[in-house]
């Protein structure tokens, strides 16, 4: 063993530094480069903001746990992609803050999910899932239907994703409240899951 190997080693101060400034170079040159790559920057071509209510729909999705369930990113192995559709692409998240990737499946991956059912499937579903899927084990949310969706906060919202780079515009900010008058929590959760995946096709 080499003096200079053996100093290491028996220096227990000097090999934390070493092991420090090796871990945070490799995650300089590992993380940087992406910042500068436009397909990890950029929208995919045709990606738009969440509206209000979808918006809306997202903040209910996180709340009552969804992501608990359902992962919201789909892989490049063959078995994924022949049953849920093209794998997801860092482009498609550019918007979400946070981003809903997860990594659990109790029920499937919801990247494509959007125009796949419809409105009332989606309803019903979220209503009693067993309805639609009898050997699901989601539980029901009945109660979505009956709340109406919270609309005084909402332009605060969109000021606040308009800071770390979503292209909100003030007329986007000042009619979003009333694109909420009259939905409940339940249209609101339907128009966002209607609006995962659009930007690139399912199949």
């Amino acid at each position: 063993m080499s003096d200079l190997h053996q100093k290491i080693e028996t220096n227990e101060a000097l090999l934390i530094l070493l092991v420090i400034l090796v871990v945070a170079v490799g995650g300089l040159v590992e993380i940087v480069p992406l910042y500068f790559q436009k397909s990890t920057t950029e929208p995919v071509k045709g990606l738009t903001p969440y509206g209000a209510l979808e918006l809306t729909g997202r903040d209910v999705y996180i709340r009552e746990g969804c992501y608990n369930c359902h992962s919201q990113m789909i892989r490049p192995f063959r078995a994924e992609t022949e049953r849920y559709g093209h794998y997801s692409v860092a482009g498609e998240f550019v918007y979400d803050h946070p981003f809903q990737w997860g990594s659990k499946r109790t029920g499937p991956d919801l990247a494509r999910v959007g125009g796949r059912y419809s409105d009332v499937w989606h309803g019903i579903h979220l209503t009693n899932p067993r309805d639609v899927v009898p050997e699901s084990n989601m539980p029901g949310y009945p109660w979505l239907a009956r709340t109406p969706a919270s609309a005084e906060d909402i332009a605060a919202k969109m000021r606040a994703l308009r800071r770390v780079g979503v292209p909100y515009s003030e007329d986007d900010v000042a009619g979003a409240a009333k694109e909420l008058v009259g939905k409940t929590e339940a249209d609101a959760l339907i128009a966002y899951l209607q609006s995962l995946g659009g930007a690139i096709k399912a199949r």
